[in-house]
């Protein structure tokens, strides 16, 4: 794995955030727990969000298992008057109308911007629907797949809304998609990019993928144990859930955590656990759509009414690193006869394309000092290359502070100066 610590800082100042209000430091809580309600941004509390269908692959043959997913599904919030427009990348397993890149959506309407929001590649619908290969994590490829998705919506879109230029940001693993995409703006100039943000990229895939596979260690009596884990949780939900006086809001998990006095391992146990479902989820699609043979048998058939239970079973005890040692590498290998596995890990890191990071001016980033998602110094990856277009957050863990007042502000300033076009 690399390892940042000996990195030399550059001179150029990064933007440091003093007097940050965010009022949850710890890391874990941050990235389960979110921002509570009363220091979110005042968003609208709907726009006209529409789900939308497109075809990507019109000539392509799915499996019978897969028959629901042979078109990509995405979402657009359009302005009724000339505006610029945004495209919106989800983060690992993510939707394109998950909690997160709704809420972008709401900002970003808000401030005057035409919204198309598109899942991540690694989401069972972008893997049937809209990869190429059906083997997503190859970020020069998952990149090729993305831009062909905007490409092919734009060209829906042209006659329909005047826009006035094109931006591009994403969070997490779609923070990283969103650099590779930029780059492949400058090639293909389609878009050409007015404004780039990530927000919370890893610096590595390989490396965040390995921290998220070893957090469902933490599960007490270690991952067989997963059931009573998830009983005595479920069971402290409902106590706190019986107690309040409404629905479950925004704010449950927050007084969840609060009355249940949970410790750093069980909520490492439980975002190892939904990164782990997450993965198993992809690992499935991916391996049908490209009839690889690593949980289903090579050749063997799936109709829409074969029982999946066994195979449930088997992607859930199946890690990330799994994925990429035992199917995503084999599986590239022929393409690539003289890379190495570590040339590979390599090839799925920001740190393949610094030089062009370094560079491009319209590039910012946003992220948090304390992200789980990073090894031990590689926040230093972002201070060094971004320089003053790096905002480091002092805590927030991964993600935790999208919604905060502050975040948000910062991340539709980012786009428009400070005001709408």
């Amino acid at each position: 794995m690399a390892c940042w610590c000996g990195w030399l800082l550059s001179t150029a100042a990064f933007a440091t955030v003093e007097n940050y209000g965010y009022p949850i430091t710890d890391r874990f809580v941050a990235t389960v727990v979110g921002t509570p309600v009363e220091y979110e941004a005042d968003l609208p509390k709907s726009i006209p969000f529409k789900k939308r269908r497109i075809d990507i692959f019109p000539d392509r043959t799915l499996p019978d298992v897969l028959w629901y997913g042979h078109e990509l599904i995405y979402s657009e919030a359009l302005q009724k008057h000339k505006a610029p427009l945004i495209f919106l990348i989800a983060g690992t397993g993510a939707a394109h109308n998950g909690g997160k890149n709704t809420n972008m959506a709401r900002a970003f309407y808000q401030a005057g911007f035409h919204v198309v929001s598109i899942s991540s590649p690694t989401y069972p619908n972008f893997v049937t629907a809209a990869s190429k290969t059906g083997v997503v994590g190859h970020a020069e490829k998952d990149a090729q797949d993305l831009y062909r998705v905007m490409e092919m919506i734009w060209a829906r879109l042209d006659e329909k809304i005047d826009v006035s230029g094109f931006n591009v940001t994403g969070y997490s693993l779609g923070g990283f998609n969103a650099a590779f995409v930029s780059k492949l703006d400058e090639e293909r100039k389609v878009f050409n990019f007015e404004r780039v943000l990530l927000i919370n990229p890893p610096v590595s895939i390989y490396n965040s993928i390995s921290l998220l596979d070893r957090m469902i260690e933490n599960i007490p009596g270690g991952p067989d144990n997963f059931e009573k884990f998830f009983k005595e949780l479920v069971e402290g939900f409902s106590k706190i859930y019986k107690e309040q006086d409404d629905a479950i809001g925004g704010d449950f998990l927050y007084k969840a955590y609060k009355a249940m006095d949970l410790q750093d391992e069980q909520f490492a146990a439980l975002i190892g656990t939904s990164f782990r479902l997450s993965s198993g989820s992809l690992v499935f699609a991916s391996d049908v759509v490209s009839d690889f043979g690593y949980v289903k048998p090579k050749g063997l058939v799936l109709d829409r009414y074969a029982d999946l239970t066994e195979y449930q079973i088997l992607v859930h005890r199946l890690g990330f690193t799994d994925y990429y040692h035992e199917f995503f590498y084999p599986y590239y290998r022929e393409e690539y006869p003289d890379k190495s596995r570590d040339e590979f890990i390599s090839a799925i890191s920001l740190t393949k394309i610094a030089d062009y990071l370094r560079n491009s001016e319209k590039i910012m980033v946003m992220h948090n000092a304390d992200d789980i998602i990073l090894e031990p110094g590689e926040i230093d990856f972002f201070r060094d290359v971004f320089g003053d277009r790096a905002t480091i957050y002092p805590h927030g863990g991964h993600c935790g502070n999208m919604n905060y007042k502050d975040n948000v502000a910062h991340m539709v300033n980012t786009f428009t100066g400070g005001g709408a076009r």
